[in-house]
């Protein structure tokens, strides 16, 4: 039996590889490792069809590194640790290489399976190659995320498309023994999405449908094949991608007729409510923020709700945040507050906390001046003291800017009160 056309088509060399330009032409990162033979660990981040695993074995190849591979799926710390020990004793007789072990789906890897990994990437046991649809930021342990350098990968263009569709009727053993007229393309290409997997399966699927040899591609052909419109949206493909976006806008915008519309498409396609209701709680702070703190509180509540419950009911509370979220008053405050303040330590460095704002636990931190000069708060009038809290030489860094809402305002005419040199005159309005 015959395996699918994607895989019949999968390419084994770099020459026949479609797309990454900005990764392996000539002079470019991936180039220049199979080139130098320095290779490193790295984590292939992109939508799905797009060659992240097939990448990966041409790397391997082309340096002559032994390859293991294992899905993330499925395994577990035993397989991980079983592999590693394969991995150490196979390359006492390798010349001294490290294997690849390629890990697919790394993003559902646990804590303890990717500490797991630690010692063998951080030794050179292996040279680690994952494969993920979501942000490594987020779902990679910064300790394992520090040992790898991340590489984006993009969706296929419509010429790689063209180009994949073109090779397949020319090259594969099946197909280019058939008569395969392509008068159309759009909805070829659109249903793909930029997924080439999906373009070589779409494309065996609508050939098929043609009774003996002769077969015309063109929009209604593939429009009649593809009855599904969940097979459009693709919960890891490029609609997944814009459609959550068109989600965050429209509810950042205050149209929270738009946005039930997009949570509508998300949840008719099956995507992960519990991924909607994290969205919703990073809305809730980024984007609604100080200007309606409950907001966070209600998005919290409906993340532990929709994962209490699950779908099909999970879609009124999610529903009810978002309408709230995108009818209420929006400020960025607190995200460009913290944003400022970890760029100023970050070109500032760590300075040293006043002796006054420090504990005293011991003899010897209280004979040095810990805690000498501190002001307790609550004894003084109004539960405030005058008291400078930041370090030495950093007095006057403002990173809170109250916005323009009713909530804040109020905020702006307390903190006014108690920090003029901050909030007290119209010079400081704006830091």
């Amino acid at each position: 039996m015959l395996p699918p056309l994607p895989e019949r088509m999968r390419p084994h060399n770099l020459e026949s590889y479609v797309g990454q330009k900005h990764l392996i032409g000539p002079g470019c990162v991936l180039w220049n490792m199979i080139q130098t033979g320095n290779l490193s660990s790295f984590i292939l981040w992109g939508p799905p069809g797009v060659g992240k695993t097939t990448l990966s074995r041409i790397v391997a190849r082309s340096l002559g590194r032994e390859f293991f591979t294992l899905s993330a799926v499925s395994a577990g710390v035993k397989e991980v640790r079983e592999v590693i020990d394969r991995a150490r004793s196979n390359s006492l007789f390798s010349g001294g290489l490290s294997p690849v072990l390629f890990i697919d789906e790394i993003h559902r890897f646990s804590k303890s399976q990717q500490d797991a990994l630690l010692g063998a990437v951080e030794d050179g046991t292996v040279v680690l190659i994952g494969a993920t649809t979501e942000n490594p930021s987020f779902e990679v342990i910064t300790p394992l995320l520090s040992r790898c350098q991340v590489f984006v990968l993009k969706s296929l263009g419509k010429d790689d498309l063209q180009f994949l569709l073109d090779r397949a009727l020319r090259e594969d053993e099946i197909l280019s023994r058939r008569d395969v007229t392509v008068k159309e393309t759009d909805a070829l290409f659109r249903y793909s999405g930029g997924d080439a997997r999906k373009l070589l399966n779409i494309l065996e699927i609508v050939v098929g449908s043609f009774g003996g040899d002769a077969a015309v591609i063109d929009n209604k052909a593939v429009t009649s094949c593809l009855q599904e419109n969940v097979a459009v949206y693709d919960k890891g493909g490029e609609m997944h991608y814009d459609v959550i976006s068109a989600f965050i806008k429209s509810v950042r915008g205050s149209d929270p007729n738009a946005a039930v519309y997009y949570l509508a498409r998300m949840l008719d396609a099956g995507e992960d409510p519990l991924f909607i209701a994290r969205r919703l709680c990073i809305l809730a702070a980024e984007d609604v923020g100080l200007a309606n703190p409950n907001a966070l509180l209600l998005a919290n509540s409906c993340f532990q709700i929709v994962h209490s419950i699950g779908m099909p009911e999970a879609r009124i509370p999610l529903a009810e945040v978002t309408i709230y979220l995108a009818s209420s008053p929006k400020s960025n405050s607190a995200y460009l507050a913290i944003n400022e303040a970890l760029a100023f330590v970050k070109e500032s460095g760590n300075a040293s906390v006043p002796l006054y704002l420090r504990n005293a636990p011991t003899k010897l931190m209280e004979e040095l001046g810990y805690g000498d000069g501190y002001k307790y708060a609550h004894d003084w009038p109004g539960h405030f003291a005058d008291l400078e809290f930041m370090p030495d030489g950093f007095a006057g860094h403002k990173f809170y800017e109250p916005a323009d809402n009713r909530q804040e305002e109020g905020l702006r005419s307390r903190l006014s009160a108690m920090w003029p040199k901050y909030y007290g005159g119209k010079d400081n309005q704006k830091g």
